[in-house]
């Protein structure tokens, strides 16, 4: 089931104190990223963030899952979807030690 444009509005406005965020539709989904950086997905209307260690003690005790099948685990935000400090500071932190995308490398 394809996430809708609804949700993803919904939680672009619970994260605008992040920094400055996009997004770009993906398969029926979106990806989430700060500048270059995708640090979290919406897939099926649910929000996941890329784990991190920082993330992990800022959380506490985050629910993991994989955004679709196949995928590793992120953490899975619902509870505290609707606290836009707690949910902008998780953000700010997960991207801070997100490493940079590797550049891509040009076909010849």
């Amino acid at each position: 089931m394809a996430s809708t444009k609804e949700f993803l509005e919904f939680v672009l406005d619970q994260i605008e104190n992040a920094g400055t965020i996009s997004y770009k539709r993906m398969f029926g989904e979106y990806g989430i990223y700060s500048g270059n950086k995708i640090f979290a997905l919406i897939c099926d209307d649910k929000f996941f963030i890329k784990p991190t260690g920082e993330g992990r003690k800022f959380i506490g005790d985050p629910v993991e899952s994989p955004p679709y099948p196949g995928a590793k685990n992120y953490f899975l935000i619902e509870e505290k979807l609707d606290d836009h400090e707690w949910l902008s500071q998780l953000i700010r932190i997960t991207v801070k030690v997100l490493p940079e995308p590797k550049p891509k490398k040009i076909k010849k």
